[in-house]
């Protein structure tokens, strides 16, 4: 296996790599008696879901919204989903949460730390590290402005004549910020948004305190990591600046640090992008991230049920497959940001990501753009809640088949290989929330919207909530109980009618065929098998069979 020392090497040279080591394992050393005796490395089982959620994502008066929060999910989801992402909840400037003031300190509007540490209780935890970037008001980035040592080498800063055309931009704003420094104006690289800054991680100082800031979060609870945007992590000028080997060889210090002070900790690595790219930052299966998010999987889900032929994700889903069985897919649906479709081209046409396009703006979500380096721009993300997404245009449905179909598009991405993740509001029955963006003025409010407890429990008794609730706790409370769906099991996908996604999964002699119709007419076919419908627990004597619309059978 590399050595820390060779990887730093191989970044910083061997003089700052030789320098640096001792500081490194002085830091390991600090932080570890805060680990635990056992050395079990992290694993994933079918019991494994993660609901993602802010802080604030349930209110009531007079109580810190982590709370209100902890005691909602206690009530309503512990021993069903095993896991809980607290999206960003430090001080922040802007970007709901993902431009941090400090890494370290618990937005006092939301609670502290006692109130995070709560959630462990019931919960596995996965925390931030917005680790590309920082807010320009944080301590870090005043610093740099007052020419202070060591913060003036870690923001990353270029000339605005250098030839820049060759950087990835998922954005359309300007890619440097002119900022008036002690030693004169300066242009920092804010990949995402002026208030934005990139983080410099030529600066060896700079990437020991982010491993400090990793570690303080392992010591706080934190079972899982997500680092954010995480591909974007180094610069050099005349390339992409981005998935660059010298990120990739830092997130394997990251990983040997982890293994080594907390190996019960896993990193999970957010990169949306195409696929190939995105499973990179498995490495070679065991030397970096331990799971990593399947961006392909909400685009190409939705415009499987947009036409009803589910060819092409069966296509996709037929090979997808972790290198080891020490890492896999961190599956999801639905997310605080939008459905990324850079993640699907390749997979789908120019023609058919624009069409996908044009009826999510039907469906009354929006649509958000990057620019190309040729000067053009094209969609970068579909700003939607996912439930609207997958609706007909100009069409009112009752409640009974939007549920339906919504949990259909759930079933499939329960049964796929991997860990699901579950937005809040696709497991509460949330739908586009336009009030919000008229608040905000930014697209993907439409999916963000913050509940009175009173009003949301209430709501769970009767209606769409309820069918979505009552439908989507029945599925995962079998997939939990099964361990066919264990995430190291296998995937086979079945060659059937292409209105039909049909998955075998199997594990230590236990297999469930997770049949779904994603049209929306009755469909006679032959199933696999016969068997137990585990959900309605009705028993299938015959394998001929009509689905119904968007009906799901998931047969033992």
């Amino acid at each position: 296996m590399t050595t820390v020392l060779e990887l730093l090497t191989g970044i910083y040279g061997a003089d700052t790599a030789q320098a640096l080591l001792p500081r490194i394992d002085a830091l390991v050393a600090e932080f570890a008696p805060a680990s635990p005796t056992s050395k079990q490395q992290y694993f994933f089982d079918e019991s494994d879901a993660i609901l993602i959620t802010y802080g604030d994502m349930v209110q009531h008066p007079n109580e810190a919204p982590l709370q209100t929060l902890r005691r909602f999910l206690d009530s309503h989801i512990a021993g069903v989903v095993e896991g809980v992402h607290l999206l960003p909840f430090f001080p922040y400037s802007s970007d709901d949460g993902f431009s941090v003031i400090d890494y370290l300190a618990v937005d006092p509007l939301l609670g502290d730390w006692a109130d995070i540490t709560a959630f462990s209780t019931n919960f596995k935890l996965m925390f931030d590290a917005v680790i590309n970037h920082i807010s320009q008001e944080s301590a870090w980035f005043t610093a740099f402005k007052n020419g202070e040592a060591p913060y003036t080498d870690y923001f990353v800063t270029a000339d605005p004549a250098a030839d820049l055309s060759a950087v990835f931009r998922p954005r359309t704003l300007p890619l440097l910020t002119e900022t008036a420094t002690a030693n004169g104006t300066q242009h920092v690289w804010t990949t995402f948004s002026p208030d934005q800054i990139d983080l410099n991680y030529a600066s060896p100082d700079l990437f020991l305190e982010v491993l400090r800031v990793l570690l303080t979060y392992i010591q706080s609870g934190a079972d899982l990591i997500r680092l954010d945007a995480i591909g974007f992590m180094w610069k050099e000028i005349g390339t992409r600046c981005l998935h660059l080997p010298q990120a990739h060889a830092l997130i394997q210090v990251m990983r040997l640090v982890l293994d080594e002070v907390a190996p019960q900790a896993a990193l999970v690595t957010e990169t949306n992008v195409p696929h190939v790219e995105n499973i990179s930052y498995f490495g070679d299966g065991h030397n970096e991230a331990q799971m990593v998010y399947n961006f392909s999987l909400p685009p190409l889900l939705l415009h499987t049920f947009h036409t009803g032929n589910a060819t092409v994700l069966r296509n996709w889903a037929s090979d997808l497959a972790p290198p080891s069985d020490k890492t896999t897919f961190f599956n999801f649906c639905a997310s605080h940001d939008g459905v990324g479709v850079t993640p699907a081209r390749g997979l789908l046409s120019d023609v058919e990501v624009e069409t996908m396009a044009q009826r999510v703006e039907a469906l009354g979500g929006f649509v958000s753009y990057k620019n190309n380096s040729d000067g053009s721009q094209s969609a970068y993300e579909l700003n939607i809640n996912y439930l609207n997404a997958l609706g007909v245009p100009n069409v009112v449905e009752d409640d009974a088949l939007l549920a339906q179909r919504f949990l259909c598009s759930q079933a499939i991405m329960l049964a796929l290989r991997g860990v699901p993740g579950i937005y809040f509001h696709s497991l509460f029955g949330s739908q586009n929330w336009h009030a919000g963006i008229a608040e905000t003025g930014r697209n993907r409010t439409i999916n963000r919207e913050k509940l009175q407890l009173e009003q949301l429990t209430a709501e769970l008794q009767t209606g769409l909530r309820q069918r979505i609730f009552s439908g989507y706790s029945a599925l995962l409370k079998v997939r939990r109980a099964r361990v066919a769906f264990h995430p190291s099991g296998t995937q086979e996908i079945l060659d059937t009618d292409p209105a039909v996604v049909a998955i075998k999964r199997e594990h230590a002699g236990q297999a469930v065929y997770c049949i779904h119709n994603v049209s929306a007419a009755p469909l006679a076919l032959t199933l696999p098998s016969a068997g137990t419908d585990l959900l309605s627990q009705t028993v299938l004597t015959e394998t001929e069979y009509t689905l119904r619309p968007y009906e799901i059978l998931w047969l033992s």
